[in-house]
């Protein structure tokens, strides 16, 4: 697979713990790494990102290959990973460092973003509206190594926290 074929997305949905499984384990996945985006600093740290100072927001950034997995199913992964009406954070999390954004990195990702937002909104799903924003991405920096899987070293904290934000019962009800 030559890096040419392999494209990019950018997704922000509270907690990047909790955006990293769902979509490292899809096939077509190369990476799913945890970091920062959005804001006015560069190479963020944790620490100055939920300070909330810099203007940058949690994110996972996935590299993948769009001839096994297409952007319109990591769309569709990513919505059943958020609550779209709750623009001030996700679940515990709070603050614009928690927001939910789509960051497009192309014209035919916004594309597909803002199509899938619409069909969403036109669903009935939630009674309250869609207000996930949809971005021109900006430079995306790697957050520190103890971030990035988790799910995977520390499996225990992850699930209770993934329960106990209230983010695993959200989605069991709502995105049965």
């Amino acid at each position: 697979m030559s890096e040419k074929q392999l494209e990019k997305a950018i997704f922000a949905g509270g907690c990047f713990w909790c955006m990293i499984k769902p979509f490292d384990t899809e096939p077509g996945i190369v990476s799913v790494v945890a970091g920062y985006t959005g804001g006015h600093t560069t190479a963020p740290t944790y620490r100055e990102v939920c300070s909330e100072t810099t203007g940058h927001t949690e994110a996972v950034e996935i590299t993948f290959d769009p001839t096994i997995f297409s952007y319109q199913q990591l769309v569709e992964i990513y919505w059943r990973q958020t609550d779209p009406t709750d623009a001030s954070g996700q679940f515990a999390d709070r603050g614009s460092s928690y927001r939910p954004v789509i960051f497009y990195l192309n014209e035919e990702q916004r594309k597909v973003a803002e199509a899938s937002k619409q069909a969403l909104a036109e669903s009935g799903r939630f009674k309250a509206p869609i207000v996930t924003t949809i971005e021109p991405a900006k430079p995306f920096y790697p957050a520190e190594d103890y971030h990035q899987d988790y799910y995977k070293k520390n499996p225990s904290h992850y699930n209770g926290y993934r329960q106990g934000s209230g983010r695993g019962p959200f989605l069991e009800e709502n995105w049965k």
